[in-house]
């Protein structure tokens, strides 16, 4: 809405969405204002407006250099260089731990290195790398075969075929509004979640570029996914909680163990900083090769879906909260699928005119130094500003009707599990 007051740059008139800080829409004037309203990262006030200002530099960088190349190409940028040779150290060093641990304990039995050794090895299974597993999926989704929703695997085959990826090994049905891809183990099985509320709030052609989108994580080189990076990450969470004092431990009696316990909580706490710290910059590197990933995975959307269903599927997840919850109204009052898709077709042309503001505020709100996805305003304008890409791969209304005939009893757990969920 109009705030009724003037841009002091360009005397345009200024708006303001969601109880946001006035910007101006014509010249952007005062969009990179850090908000008051923005949840802290850190919780010092001046810290975290200057990691806003950094991650909003960044991000408009980035997307201003994808906008103006010939097009977007997996390359090995600075941050993709510096977060896999990290990982590789870490990962290096707790072989080590391994290696010395089996050494000790072999080396001469029934001696104290034996003891030495096995702690050596119980530390290196502690800091083992966490390659995520399947069943851990499964507790919050309901894996779908190609027996039952033929047409669904049909489309996923088209897709990847037109996109160049792999297929999914696993597809599992949520109930969250969100799509994603995950490899999970030593085999890196590919999973692909479709959250039920979104699928079925989308038109034909954006389940394609959806598909497209999260099938494009397999060949985007996305640092996340990666076997040596995903272990990495979770290593250094691993070390930093093992090296953190224990305040609820009982304290020691006497005064040389007291002495003892604050130095051990000195040197741990110490050490737990500092890994931390090396924690949090691995992720602030990646997360920016995290965001050009992104990017690219945005550009198969675009190549099999289409442009214009592309940027219409970003400006869903623009709206996310207004459709999220106009389908679990419908979901709570007994009403299926059919009614849901109605639903967020209401609300959608509602917002409609709100869209281009909302793709401007999404640029404050959702810079971020620990954001894994650029804002997605920019995501729809980098597709907007590229040539209009026709749709590769295109499903009839009828198939998708076919298609949420054969899923109606999936959605229909859902609905149950939303009727029940208390917000």
């Amino acid at each position: 809405m109009s705030t009724g007051e003037s841009c002091p740059k360009c005397a345009a008139a200024t708006i303001s969405k969601r109880s946001a800080e006035p910007w101006c829409p014509a010249c952007e004037w005062n969009l990179d204002h850090f908000e008051k309203e923005r949840r802290p990262e850190f919780g010092w006030r001046w810290v975290d407006r200057r990691l806003f200002r950094t991650a909003y530099w960044l991000t408009e960088r980035q997307y201003t250099e994808l906008r103006d190349a010939p097009s977007p190409a997996r390359a090995a940028r600075s941050a993709r260089i510096a977060t896999i040779a990290l990982s590789v150290v870490l990962l290096a060093m707790v072989a080590a731990i391994l290696v010395a641990g089996v050494w000790l304990l072999t080396y001469e039995f029934f001696s104290p290195v034996n003891l030495i050794g096995a702690l050596l090895i119980l530390i290196a299974v502690v800091l083992r790398p966490r390659l995520g597993r399947l069943s851990a999926f499964l507790r919050d989704a309901e894996e779908l075969d190609r027996t039952t929703a033929p047409t669904l695997f049909a489309l996923i085959d088209q897709v990847a075929a037109a996109a160049g990826t792999p297929v999914p090994d696993r597809v599992l049905l949520s109930a969250e509004f969100n799509a994603s891809t995950s490899m999970v183990g030593l085999r890196r099985q590919r999973v692909l979640t479709l959250g039920a509320p979104l699928w079925t709030a989308l038109d034909p052609q954006e389940r394609v570029a959806l598909l497209g989108h999260e099938l494009g994580h397999f060949v985007n080189g996305d640092v996340r996914r990666g076997l040596i990076t995903q272990a990495a990450e979770s290593t250094l969470g691993a070390v930093a909680y093992l090296l953190r004092p224990d305040r609820r431990r009982t304290r020691a009696d006497g005064l040389v163990g007291m002495i003892a316990e604050v130095l051990l909580d000195l040197v741990g706490g110490t050490l737990a900083r500092l890994v931390g710290l090396l924690h949090l910059l691995l992720v602030w590197i990646s997360r920016r090769d995290s965001q050009r990933a992104e990017y690219l995975a945005d550009e198969l959307a675009a190549k099999v879906g289409g442009s214009s269903s592309a940027i219409r599927l970003f400006d869903a997840f623009l709206l996310h909260d207004a459709i999220d919850t106009v389908v679990r109204r419908e979901a709570r009052a007994g009403h299926g699928a059919v009614a849901w898709r109605a639903a967020a077709e209401q609300s959608r042309a509602r917002l409609e005119p709100d869209v281009s503001a909302f793709r401007q505020l999404s640029r404050r709100t959702e810079a971020s130094l620990f954001a894994s996805h650029p804002p997605t305003g920019l995501r729809a304008g980098l597709i907007a500003a590229r040539p209009e890409q026709p749709a590769a791969v295109v499903l009839t209304d009828l198939e998708q009707a076919q298609m949420d005939e054969e899923l109606a009893a999936h959605y229909e757990r859902v609905r149950r599990e939303l009727a029940a969920a208390t917000w």
